[in-house]
């Protein structure tokens, strides 16, 4: 099981996400954002936290069994790449991600599926951000 993130300021969504994600096998490994692809993403106060922090709260979590810390990386090449080096079953994704029909191509390529988890509603990382003044 795959699932891929920035997971900046740890919250509700992420760990139901996270759970939900896991039920689907039995090993869970997480593609972890490099700081330049989250503020190229997210803006320029972001990350909050480095990938070494965010990678040190995931594992905290007694369901995450393994983090990939993802290099900086700007083309879809570069994260097909990696499935291929991984070989998940599943490719887990937040129903509505904007990525899916890249990532559901990219799992086709492994022989994985796709399982869409629904998302929980609850405050991002954004909104959480904003919130604290942090952003």
């Amino acid at each position: 099981m795959l699932v891929g993130g920035c997971f900046d300021i740890l919250h509700f969504g992420h760990i139901s996400f996270l759970k939900h994600a896991k039920s689907y096998g039995n090993y869970l490994i997480v593609a972890l954002e490099s700081d330049e692809n989250v503020r190229k993403t997210k803006g320029a106060s972001r990350p909050i936290h480095t990938q070494q922090q965010r990678k040190e709260m995931l594992e905290a979590l007694s369901f995450v069994d393994e983090i990939i810390l993802l290099p900086p990386m700007h083309r879809s090449e570069e994260y097909l790449a990696l499935i291929k080096q991984i070989k998940p079953d599943i490719i887990a994704v937040t129903r509505g991600d904007p990525l899916t029909e890249r990532k559901k191509a990219q799992a086709i390529q492994v022989g994985a599926t796709i399982a869409s988890i629904e998302k929980v509603h609850t405050p991002s990382t954004s909104q959480l951000a904003k919130l604290l003044g942090l952003e």
